[in-house]
């Protein structure tokens, strides 16, 4: 196919051609499954590609719409699946070599919604490890190297997902997120990652790291892609009880209304502490585009986020709840086979079994009231913006000795939801990412903040050299 525009394209504007027959299913699919097939060797976007079962999906798409049945945005949409969300049939490996041959019978309730939206599943995106790392890095199935630069990380845990999407091998792709594993590569790579409220996307049939924090997400090239993909896999699920009781809210129905006077909190403190310069300067000019959208933009004092933040209280949240629930989930596969895991991986799992319950249970009772208090102190405004990151993607050689730096967690320790669009890019030309937090629940607003902002600038539009 010559349409090589088609990779890079929305869900809409590839639906919309499917249905005025500019394009079918089919043909569009075997141009990405071309397109991987070149670029697999370089980019290591995927660890299974699902060529087969592609083609099986899009000629049911194609059918389906020959017919007159049309099931919406994502028909014969060519979409991926970081490593970990089961799909009946087809090797789940969890981004490590001692599950190579694992294949499930029965898919995660997520992987079962996108088909029954008629998505074409492309295939299983790289990973960390067991999902538990910031940068990417995978010496079992290779690190995805940046879209932008490949001597720097895509970040992590969803690397592949995040390299498949930048590079236009997936139009879409869904990520986890404990710690901000879904909006870390979006913003390293340039492009948007939705992490919505733990509660509203069913874990069923995912590879559990930390119970409390975990979060599954899309990651698309924009906000309306996002919103899209979000629509279709939220929702409750009674394999996983947490989604129960959740009110369901149409995020597409005021994504493209009007944000003058809604009001953001701007947080230097501390989530633009120790920031880079660029990083700052990225920043500080998406502050003003939101302003002169209309936004009425203040400095916010979030005072949760200093406590937990602090440098007397680091380490006591996420870092305490993701090795004490990890070692959980993993103590008898690392028993069973531990000496053929990233030893990365396995030393911040087994620093769980070190962590004592007094411990674990005191942070889970603060992190209760903590939520409960942030959440009063968020009615406030409509959403607080910060950098998702504090700087460019750092280079591989160098991650085992950079600082970790992640302010990201904190929104999963307090329950939040969060989305990271592309706000520039740093003096090295890596791109950064600004982050839009809001209240539980509140992913309607976060979206149309995100969406009015994307519409105002042309960052996302930015493609990766030779992209």
């Amino acid at each position: 196919m010559a349409d090589h525009g088609i990779f890079f394209q929305s869900l809409s504007e590839l639906g919309a051609r499917y249905r005025r027959a500019e394009l079918s299913p089919v043909e569009v699919t075997e141009a990405f499954l071309d397109r991987i097939e070149r670029e697999q060797a370089r980019t290591k976007a995927y660890i299974t590609v699902t060529a087969d079962r592609a083609l099986a999906d899009a000629r049911a798409a194609e059918k389906a719409l020959r017919d007159g049945t049309d099931l919406g945005p994502l028909h014969g949409i060519p979409v991926a699946l970081k490593d970990l969300f089961d799909t009946a049939g087809v090797r789940t490996t969890w981004g490590s070599k001692v599950r190579a041959d694992f294949v499930p019978d029965t898919s995660a309730t997520v992987a079962t919604k996108l088909a029954q939206a008629g998505a074409v599943l492309l295939g299983k995106t790289n990973m960390v490890e067991f999902a538990f790392g910031p940068y990417g890095l995978n010496p079992h199935y290779g690190t995805p190297p940046n879209p932008w630069n490949p001597d720097c990380v895509p970040g992590g845990s969803s690397s592949g997902s995040g390299a498949a999407v930048a590079r236009g091998l997936a139009t879409a792709a869904l990520g986890t997120d404990t710690g901000g594993s879904v909006r870390i590569p979006a913003s390293f790579c340039g492009i948007v990652g939705l992490k919505p409220t733990l509660e509203r996307v069913s874990r069923a049939g995912v590879m559990p790291l930390s119970w409390t924090l975990d979060s599954i997400g899309p990651m698309t090239r924009s906000v309306e892609d996002a919103a899209l993909v979000f629509s279709a896999i939220a929702g409750p699920d009674p394999a996983d009880p947490v989604t129960q009781g959740q009110v369901l809210v149409d995020v597409m129905a005021g994504l493209k209304g009007n944000v003058e006077g809604m009001r953001v909190g701007l947080v230097r403190d501390p989530f633009c502490t120790e920031a880079d310069a660029d990083v700052l300067a990225a920043f500080e000019q998406a502050v003003t585009v939101l302003a002169e959208l209309g936004i009425a933009v203040e400095d916010f004092v979030f005072s949760e986020a200093e406590d937990e933040l602090s440098e007397e209280l680091a380490g006591r949240g996420s870092s305490t709840l993701m090795p004490v629930e990890g070692f959980a989930v993993f103590e008898d596969l690392i028993a069973e086979c531990g000496e053929e895991w990233d030893p990365r991986i396995r030393g911040r799992i087994e620093a769980g079994a070190e962590i004592s319950a007094p411990v674990y249970a005191r942070v889970l009772r603060d992190r209760a009231a903590l939520r409960q208090s942030a959440q009063k102190t968020l009615m406030a405004v409509d959403a607080v913006v910060c950098p998702t990151m504090l700087t460019g993607a750092p280079r591989i050689a160098d991650v085992d000795r950079a600082p970790v730096r992640l302010t990201t967690r904190l929104v999963n320790f307090l329950g939040l939801c969060a989305v990271s669009v592309p706000c520039g890019f740093t003096e090295s030309g890596l791109p950064v990412g600004l982050q839009m937090v809001g209240k539980p629940f509140d992913e309607a607003t976060i979206l149309k903040l995100a969406y009015a902002y994307e519409q105002a600038t042309d960052w996302h539009l930015k493609r990766p050299p030779d992209g």
